[in-house]
């Protein structure tokens, strides 16, 4: 299924899925959708990613952007491609990845760090440009990169955690990635289902929070 902008804006928090378990996959992914999520990001350096995107985008691609994260070179592309990924995510600046997506018109968040690396990736067409890590400026750098970048979207990744990621929207953020902060650990490995659909919910109910006051 091809990305959708509305859903991605309804939640613009990124969940990210990576070296988990297909079998667990199967039972968050319902839960994710539940709770009010929209959009998954499945890296390509997981076991079986390209079944589990293909699998995960046939079954819930109607209501849920399915995308392939860690992809570091063409090749990684063509198969995140072919399994059915409808957004691409890099944790590095390659040309040739971003040209490749933007030809093809596949929305492509790429890595960047310094505001050179970040403008050349807006730049190139990137559809919105992941700050990674963000863990080590935190939200202060988002928005002073912000300051003179204003056009570009950012969607910072790395060390946003359940207690910050509302301080990166704060910041002028326009989309988070969140990986074993969002998928705890701890919920996952004793398969506390219920468990994990109240924390999804909590973070879900954070960020209604934050756009009731924004608004």
């Amino acid at each position: 299924m091809p990305f959708s902008w509305e859903l991605f804006h309804q939640k613009p928090i990124i969940g990210i899925l990576r070296s988990i378990p297909g079998d667990i996959i199967q039972q968050i992914i319902p839960l994710y959708i539940q709770a009010g999520f929209t959009t998954i990001e499945i890296t390509m350096n997981t076991a079986g990613a390209e079944q589990l995107i293909q699998e995960t985008a046939e079954a819930y691609g109607t209501t849920l952007n399915v995308g392939a994260g860690t992809v570091c070179n063409e090749k990684d592309l063509a198969n995140a491609l072919h399994a059915g990924a409808s957004f691409i995510v890099t944790p590095i600046l390659n040309e040739s990845v971003i040209r490749t997506c933007v030809e093809n018109r596949i929305p492509i968040f790429p890595g960047a760090y310094t505001p050179t690396e970040i403008y050349t990736a807006w730049n190139l067409g990137a559809s919105m440009v992941k700050v990674f890590p963000a863990n080590r400026l935190g939200p202060e750098y988002i928005q002073e990169v912000k300051a003179p970048l204003s056009q570009i979207k950012l969607v910072p990744t790395g060390g946003v955690t359940v207690n910050n990621f509302t301080d990166f929207f704060k910041a002028g953020a326009d989309g988070v990635g969140m990986g074993s902060q969002l998928f705890n650990k701890t919920l996952l490995a004793s398969r506390d289902w219920d468990g994990l659909l109240t924390h999804f919910k909590s973070v879900h109910l954070a960020y209604e929070q934050l756009q009731n006051k924004q608004s």
